[in-house]
């Protein structure tokens, strides 16, 4: 058992994983002796029984651990898939050093198989290090929840709904249904914009008449416009005014609030309104246009 701390210390380095097997034979050698001497072999049967009965409380002491630990974080309500992780983990960890105190009563020389235990360990995680990074932010992701199984978000560069949050990545869809599979540290690790965190959303578009045209009348078209769709929220209030003096343009903001889930319909049965409306009433939308004046020099 000491070994583990010597190991993290730096006392239980190369040199001691160098002499394990060694450390290891003298063990197994000491035991075969131990049946051609009948003290020995009291002993070495007392402490059989001994280690069995450490295996055997430790167990059950590990067994009734955990339970508790699920049963604390089942309270905290911790997402399923990080408690049944996390328990699994503490199981493991708890068993190993069970054994390793079975071990210990046996005789056999805990410190060595400490340091083997902490060398591979220790090469194990510089192997998985993107995978324990992409683990942490699964915990980080079940535990403060920036998004939820059935949000539309966009992060790590790309944008979907998601359609399961596991402990290493995140499951999400696009729009025209492709399965993306993105490393949780990829998304934990930048921006993530949440578009179905809040249930209202503005929509904001900018509609450009002519310098021509009668703009009284065209905000009022773009108001009743606005008014007249059932599916825009009546507060907050939506907002037509002139934004803008361009150089080809007077541009309006038409600004409507509606459900998140009324966004693109509704955006895109404007688009289609405006450009009808503004045809039926001679607006005109104007494009980027230049006037070139040309001069003739008398010669």
């Amino acid at each position: 058992m000491n070994g583990l701390f010597l190991l993290a210390q730096g006392e239980g380095g190369p040199e001691q994983v160098a002499q394990a097997p060694q450390s290891l034979l003298q063990s197994i050698e000491g035991y075969a002796q131990a049946f051609t001497d009948p003290e020995k072999a009291a002993t070495f049967a007392g402490n059989v029984l001994a280690a069995i009965a450490i295996y055997i409380v430790g167990k059950i002491v590990v067994r009734i651990l955990t339970g508790l630990l699920e049963k604390l974080m089942s309270r905290a309500k911790v997402d399923a898939t990080l408690s049944t992780f996390l328990s699994n983990i503490a199981h493991y960890v708890l068993i190993t050093f069970v054994i390793l105190m079975a071990l210990e009563s046996l005789g056999v020389n805990t410190t060595s198989l400490a340091a083997i235990l902490g060398a591979a360990g220790l090469a194990v995680g510089l192997a998985l290090q993107s995978s324990l990074s992409n683990f942490a932010s699964g915990v980080m992701i079940i535990l403060f929840k920036p998004f939820r199984v059935g949000d539309f978000i966009e992060a790590a560069g790309v944008s979907g709904t998601v359609e399961e949050i596991s402990i290493f990545s995140t499951l999400m869809k696009t729009g025209d249904n492709k399965q993306i599979i993105v490393p949780n540290g990829s998304i934990y690790g930048g921006n993530i914009i949440n578009y179905s965190a809040k249930p209202t959303r503005r929509i904001d578009m900018v509609v450009g008449c002519g310098y021509g045209d009668d703009l009284r009348a065209v905000k009022a078209f773009l108001t009743i416009l606005v008014e007249n769709d059932e599916r825009i929220l009546k507060e907050p209030v939506p907002v037509v005014a002139v934004s803008e003096l361009a150089d080809s343009s007077v541009n309006f903001v038409v600004r409507p609030w509606v459900n998140s889930a009324d966004y693109w319909a509704v955006l895109w049965d404007l688009n289609e309104r405006v450009k009808l409306g503004f045809d039926e009433r001679g607006f005109n939308i104007p494009y980027p246009q230049r006037d070139i004046h040309i001069h003739e020099s008398a010669s």
